[in-house]
Formats: structure tokens, C-alpha cells, sequence
């Protein structure tokens, strides 16, 4: 009997037999480490917040509140977001040096590492914006002339055709863009900074902006020509055509003045 049972056995038996054995492996692998991931990733924003507390303790607290809930100096940063945090304390803007109409760009104090800890404690304060990956925001693969159509409807109203900036009312200021970073463009877009509208996708999907960043680049970049010659701040053909009128006409007519003056004494003598 027992060479009977032998003989009767399935020939893919082993095979079930392994297939089965990988499997529980595979589930207890999968059951556990995600999860040991999962803690590790835990952990690792944990020690973010803890360190960006601190820095936010030293840099920030003075002006926004010891738990961002804003001060007389400073607006309250619950709900601001990871990407506010990032394009503030990466252009230099924050921490401020001084109360003012418009906050100015200025060279940045912070380490990426600590701009990154200060976003994850203030972003831990509330819901937000979150700092964008650098697929959201590089202009590879972007339509350049739909970002130009974009950028003078959306845009151009304060940071003029080629984003060069303009005054705005009381003293505040588009900024020039040329020189600004992709990441921080999109940033931009994403939270709208002082007086600038934010973006969100809900608005202006991702395309959009990434389409509008590869304009910004294009126009301010090096190999970008203005037919124009002059381009006068890029305000546009416009004010060339204008200058052209006021100071061209103005030079021709004084030439005038000066050869017929000139005529009227040459007959005299």
C-alpha cells in the first residue's frame, strides 16, 4: 500500500509544494516590510518636524507666533503649506529684515536641508500647498507658445509681456522673474505670494503652469532677441513704437531748427 501511495502522487506535487512555500514568503514580506517602511518614513518626517520646530523657534517665532498663529508682525502660517515655506525661506524673502510694503528677495540663510525641516513643521501646523517634484515643475516636454498665452492673460498685467516686472499701488512691486528658478515659479503659481493670486490646479492645471515656466525661461534667456532692438522694460511693441515717435520725431525736429537757423545767418552775413 505504501508503494501504491508512492506511486499515485501527482508529479507537479513538489512544484505546488514550492510555488506555495514563495508565497508565504511573499506574504509575510508583504505584511511586514511596508510596514518597516512605512515606521521608517515615519520616523524620518517626525525628526523634520522636530528639528524645523527648532529653527522655526530661533527664526520665525518672533514675527509668527511661537505655534504660527500669527502676531501683529507677522500673518498666521496654519494652512500656508510645505510649498509656501519652501519659495519664501529659499528666495531669501523670509526671514524678513524689516517691515515694509513688499518683502524683497534677498540672499538665503538657510541650508536646503533646514528649508526642507522648516516646511515639514509649519506644513504639520495645517493642510497646505505642498512643495512640488521636479516633474510638476521642468519645463521639458512644455508648449512654449501656449505659456505665452497663458502669461498675457494671466500674467502680463503686473510682470509685463516678458516678465520683467512692474510697480504696482502703495509702494508694493511685481518682481522681475528672469533668474527665477522653475521650482519656485511653480511655487509662486501654487500659494501666490504678497499681492499675487494663487493658482491652484483647480484653476490652472499642471500643464499650465509648467507651460508658462517654459515661457518665462524662454523669453529671458540668452539666446531669446528682441526685433525691436531697445526693448524698454518689455512693455512691448507699443512703448518702442512711442519712444521712437517722442525721440526720434524730437531729435529730427530740433535738426531742423538748428540747420535752419543756422541758414538764416549764413544769408544775413
Amino acid at each position: 500500500m505504501k508503494k501504491l501511495s508512492a506511486r499515485r502522487r501527482h508529479p507537479l506535487a513538489a512544484v505546488v509544494v514550492l510555488l506555495l512555500a514563495l508565497a508565504a514568503t511573499g506574504g509575510l514580506y508583504a505584511a511586514f516590510a511596508p510596514a518597516g517602511t512605512a515606521k521608517a518614513d515615519e520616523t524620518a518626517q517626525s525628526l523634520a518636524i522636530e528639528e524645523g520646530k527648532k529653527l522655526y523657534s530661533v527664526g520665525c517665532a518672533s514675527c509668527h507666533g511661537t505655534g504660527g498663529q500669527g502676531t501683529s508682525d507677522g500673518p498666521s502660517l496654519v494652512g500656508v503649506g510645505s510649498a509656501s515655506v519652501d519659495f519664501q525661506v529659499g528666495t531669501g524673502r523670509m526671514p524678513a529684515q524689516q517691515p515694509g510694503a513688499q518683502v524683497p528677495k534677498k540672499k538665503v540663510i538657510y541650508t536646503q536641508a533646514e528649508i526642507d525641516q522648516l516646511a515639514a513643521y509649519v506644513a504639520s501646523l495645517g493642510a497646505g500647498p505642498i512643495t512640488p517634484k521636479e516633474g510638476q515643475y521642468s519645463p521639458d516636454g512644455a508648449d512654449i507658445a501656449r505659456g505665452g498665452d497663458l502669461f498675457r492673460s494671466n500674467c502680463a498685467q503686473c510682470h509685463n509681456f516678458t516678465g520683467e516686472g512692474g510697480a504696482l499701488t502703495n509702494g508694493k512691486y511685481a518682481p522681475n522673474l528672469e533668474g527665477v528658478s522653475p521650482k519656485h515659479l511653480y511655487e509662486a503659481m501654487q500659494t501666490g505670494p504678497q499681492n499675487m493670486p494663487s493658482f491652484p490646479d483647480t484653476t490652472m492645471p499642471e500643464k499650465e503652469k509648467k507651460d508658462i515656466i517654459a515661457y518665462v525661461q524662454a523669453v529671458n534667456s540668452d539666446k531669446s532677441d528682441s526685433p525691436g532692438g531697445l526693448k524698454l522694460g518689455g512693455l512691448g511693441p507699443v512703448s518702442e513704437g512711442l519712444f521712437g515717435w517722442i525721440f526720434g520725431l524730437g531729435a529730427l525736429i530740433a535738426v531742423a531748427v538748428w540747420v535752419a537757423a543756422h541758414t538764416a545767418k549764413a544769408k544775413k552775413s
